[in-house]
């Protein structure tokens, strides 16, 4: 008779904790492992680990699944990488609480802010809920391939509290503060994990309109933090372009200060200032040596854009003779631009005037900072293979080059924050501060201009492996991406492989690990666009002791579930 439901037997388990790894085998009953080193006993399911790595399943906890949690059982891109736990509800946008009147105000948020199809959102939103408790019911209902939590957030809360006037970025006032306040303690009263907002110029409905939270006040922002201070428990989570740096952070001080909760930030190589996030490094140490925890949110890799036939976006949306054959399937558009005649007549039309579009602006032409999205893709190119420096070798205008690139059925991959210097130094000195944790992945949201699920799996093929600069240590990666974001958002019961801890793990091939090019579905609801990417070298992947991929195919378990609130250490 097995003594045990699991064991992983003769890997080289990196625990998870940050130490150096050693070769041991893993015994899990029911959802919790019970056993780390030599195990005698047998499991009813053996897996053999020899020559792979054994870690703890990653936490991700920046995405948007909030509206596909309700639609579809598997969270993918982001449970293709290895990540067992994802964290939705950021950057203040969400689906609750939801008044009848407000569904399509909060569906048109989604769309600009996270570039998810409000097709998809009309079809598969059920809306069976108006507060949080009951949407937080809505996505229990369901079973998924990871667990999730989320959070309440700051644009559903203004809407909820100040109707039209929260789109009109009015200031509120005592009375709607205090509902909204009330509303977000309630929240994490339930189960919400937090609180979140954004304070940027990036985040636009689609019609353009700024982020409800935009504008909202520091006294708003400090009532709401402190109001869920009051329950004990609860995260909070901002977005911001530091606009003026030292008076932006001290609003997080205040928030953190008075409501006594932790908080993170968005943390980027900003375009507009490359060495601000130096700048905010210290003020992340100063504040942890006031005993305020204010961490920095940090990506794995340049924060661009995906550009192609089939996406959002692509440098001749704007071209008036591209436009002619812009309603095609992307094949067919692939097909009419190999024709030579119809090539000269939108390349003699193509300038490179501002595009006065709401989705890309001139930004979209930026050829020195776009490259061809291979495959593998090459996350940190050479500025030498640009696609404006591959066309001052070739002797032509930049525009042909990506023109034939995109006929060719490629995509470009166009880098923006986080490369300002034409490589990733910077991200390696954001991702090594003792203040960050990996974030930023987006997992759910951008889904037709960014695919950046993949980051747990470029933390461990780029950063531990292939990179040509320098490199992060493994053990150092796996606790990044599991522990400390596990213990960012009060989830102390993960991310480690220990007795007694959640029995949430991935056994990996290192050598094999290779991200695919992205590729685009149309399997959302009402047939709506997404990109995917996959990856290889995820040998198997255990949620909650049972097994949900089985080398980056899914078997039929579902045994994700709902994160009500903080969970305790064993």
């Amino acid at each position: 008779m097995a003594a045990h439901d699991m064991v992983v037997r003769g890997g080289v388990v990196i625990d998870g904790n940050g130490g150096p790894a050693r070769t041991a085998d893993v015994a899990v009953d029911g959802d919790r492992i019970t056993e780390v080193g030599r195990v005698s006993g047998s499991g009813r399911r053996e897996i053999d680990a020899d020559g792979a790595i054994v870690a703890p399943g990653f936490v991700d906890i920046h995405t948007h699944y909030d509206g596909q949690a309700t639609w579809d059982s598997r969270l993918q891109p982001s449970s293709w990488h290895g990540v067992t736990t994802v964290v939705m509800g950021n950057c203040g946008v969400g689906f609750a609480p939801a008044l009848p009147e407000h569904h399509d105000r909060l569906i048109e948020l989604m769309e600009g802010v996270e570039d998810i199809p409000g097709i998809a959102l009309h079809e598969g939103l059920a809306w069976n809920w108006l507060d949080f408790d009951q949407y937080l019911d809505a996505l229990d209902a369901l079973p998924h391939d990871v667990d999730f939590g989320t959070q309440v957030p700051h644009a559903a809360l203004r809407v909820h509290a100040m109707g039209q006037r929260a789109a009109a970025h009015e200031e509120a006032t005592a009375e709607e503060i205090e509902l909204m306040a009330a509303l977000a303690k309630a929240a994490v009263q339930a189960g919400a994990l937090g609180f979140s907002t954004s304070r940027t110029l990036n985040h636009k409905s689609i019609g353009g309109e700024l982020t409800p939270s935009y504008a909202a006040g520091a006294d708003e922002l400090v009532a709401i933090a402190t109001a869920i201070g009051e329950t004990g428990t609860g995260v909070l989570q901002l977005v911001s372009d530091f606009p003026e740096p030292v008076e932006e952070f001290a609003l997080l001080r205040r928030m953190v200060a008075e409501s006594g909760r932790p908080l993170s930030v968005t943390l980027l190589q900003f375009p507009h200032d490359v060495r601000l996030h130096r700048r905010i490094l210290r003020m992340l140490e100063q504040a942890w040596a006031d005993g305020l925890p204010i961490r920095g949110q940090v990506a794995a890799r340049s924060v661009g854009l995906i550009l192609g036939l089939a996406n959002t976006l692509n440098p001749f949306m704007t071209n008036p003779v591209w436009q002619r054959i812009g309603h095609l399937p992307a094949a067919e558009q692939a097909a009419r631009m190999a024709d030579p005649t119809l090539r000269s007549e939108i390349l003699a039309a193509h300038t490179r005037e501002k595009d006065r579009s709401r989705l890309g602006g001139n930004f979209i032409q930026r050829y020195q900072l776009m490259y061809e999205l291979t495959d593998p893709p090459d996350y940190e190119p050479p500025t030498s293979e640009s696609v404006a420096a591959r066309a001052a070798r070739d002797g032509i205008d930049p525009a042909e080059l990506a023109y034939d690139i995109l006929a060719d059925g490629g995509m470009l991959y166009l880098t923006s924050m986080n490369y300002a210097d034409g490589n990733l130094d910077e991200v390696h000195d954001m991702l090594v501060h003792p203040h960050t944790v990996p974030g930023l992945s987006d997992g759910g949201a951008h889904v037709g201009t960014i695919c950046d699920g993949s980051f747990p799996t470029t933390l461990i093929q780029h950063w531990t492996r292939d990179r040509a600069g320098a490199k992060l240590e493994l053990p150092f990666v796996v606790r990044r991406q599991s522990r400390d974001t596990a213990r960012a958002v009060g989830l102390l019961d993960r991310g480690v492989l220990e007795p007694g801890y959640r029995a949430d793990l991935n056994v990996i091939d290192v050598d094999r690990m290779r991200l695919h090019r992205p590729e685009v579905w149309h399997d959302l609801p009402a047939g709506g666009r997404r990109m995917v990417q996959r990856a290889d070298g995820y040998l198997h992947t255990v949620v909650a002791g049972q097994e949900t991929y089985t080398d980056g195919k899914p078997t039929d378990a579902l045994p994700g579930r709902l994160i009500r609130g903080p969970q305790p250490a064993p």
